[in-house]
């Protein structure tokens, strides 16, 4: 009996406790780097739905441009590529758009915020970007 006991192999109590410590360790230095992660990837998923909300300026100037329409004056112009804006929001489970007319910048104000039931983002998440007319 007592070979049977001398034959079997395993792990020690020192082995096992230093392999715990080496993880909490790692664990300590990735948590922290995983968080910084989280928060970069929520603003540049913010980035990229502003971007959206400026690419649909673009194209209610280019379509109200092909249209005939553009009077040539800013704030007449702006209007209506903010009424085309809000007419055409992009779709989104997680953003809601609302577009503006900017009359400091002569052009569009873009307003992107986290959609109520949103999974990601909350009603507080905001980005702002003004869209310029052209001429």
């Amino acid at each position: 009996m007592k070979d049977k006991l001398r034959n079997q192999k395993g792990f020690t109590l020192i082995e096992i406790i230093a392999v715990l410590i080496i993880l909490g360790i790692l664990a300590a230095v990735a948590v922290p780097k995983y968080m910084n992660m989280t928060a970069q990837a929520k603003q540049k998923a913010m980035d990229g739905a502003l971007a959206e909300g400026m690419s649909t300026c673009s194209f209610g100037y280019a379509s109200i441009a092909l249209a005939g329409t553009l009077t040539g004056t800013a704030a007449t112009d702006a209007l209506a590529i903010a009424a085309y804006g809000n007419g055409h929001k992009p779709g989104s489970d997680d953003f809601d758009y609302l577009f503006s007319v900017a009359s400091a910048v002569d052009g569009v104000t873009v307003v992107v915020s986290g959609k109520a039931g949103s999974t990601t983002f909350v009603v507080g998440d905001t980005s702002t970007r003004d869209w310029v007319l052209p001429y």
